[in-house]
């Protein structure tokens, strides 16, 4: 009786990650999706450009929107509705989407389609790897985080050197912090999933919008760092 009560509880436990990770990479690939439709609207459509990049303040208050909009979904993702969690969601995907635009104005087409691709294929082996790994990623984790931190401030000094090296330097770094917290992230919610509650749908999609919001980001800024380090003599 108990081995039997200990298998359905196995084979309960691997179905509840198995749904929540599930949810979790289907309202990711809906934030990429709206964000990449969002870009290319943008760049293509003069009527748009015009009104987001030559009306001035406009660029500067969305960028503003978009920011408030993910430190209150990060911050208060478990205190809203479900339905608000997701419509938050896609409205960052979308704002971002306006804002990645100008990677249009800055690279040549077959540099971001380049980009693209290989970030797809780096994210889709770390998060097989965060999926699989029996090693406990939390210590790699937190030195993710830590250099997350260096980045962000090497990032902000650099904008008053304009070194080109230092800008390449960050944007290698930032490729290897973004793998690592790929596979970090994606153990985390899977590990979350074990303990998703199954029957209560409203908290399993906001479980699932913060994961994908996760992994949005990390994916994101992935492939920025490999859009600089592919572009970086293509810039226009």
């Amino acid at each position: 009786m108990s081995d039997a009560y200990n298998t359905r509880e196995t084979v309960s436990r691997a179905q509840a990650v198995s749904a929540f990770m599930r949810g979790v990479y289907a309202w990711m690939a809906a934030g990429l999706g709206i964000t990449a439709f969002m870009a290319v609207t943008v760049a293509n459509v003069p009527a748009l450009k015009e009104a987001v990049f030559g009306t001035p303040g406009v660029a500067l208050v969305l960028i503003i929107a978009q920011l408030v909009v993910v430190f209150v979904l990060a911050g208060r993702v478990n205190r809203m509705a479900a339905g608000t969690a997701t419509a938050l969601f896609l409205v960052y995907s979308a704002l971002t989407g306006v804002t990645l635009s100008t990677i249009f104005f800055r690279y040549a087409q077959a540099t971001i389609t380049a980009a693209f691709v290989v970030s797809a294929g780096m994210f889709l082996v770390m998060s097989i790897y965060g999926t699989v790994t029996k090693r406990d990623l939390t210590s790699m984790g937190s030195f993710m985080s830590m250099g997350l931190i260096g980045i962000i401030l090497a990032s902000v000094v650099n904008i008053f050197l304009h070194s080109t090296a230092v800008d390449m330097a960050i944007s290698y770094i930032g490729v290897f912090v973004f793998l690592g917290l790929t596979a970090y992230d994606t153990q985390r919610f899977k590990d979350m999933g074990l303990y998703a509650p199954v029957n209560d749908a409203a908290a399993m999609r906001r479980g699932s919008i913060l994961g994908a919001l996760t992994l949005y980001l990390d994916f994101i800024n992935l492939f920025l760092m490999l859009l600089r380090i592919f572009g970086g003599g293509d810039r226009r």
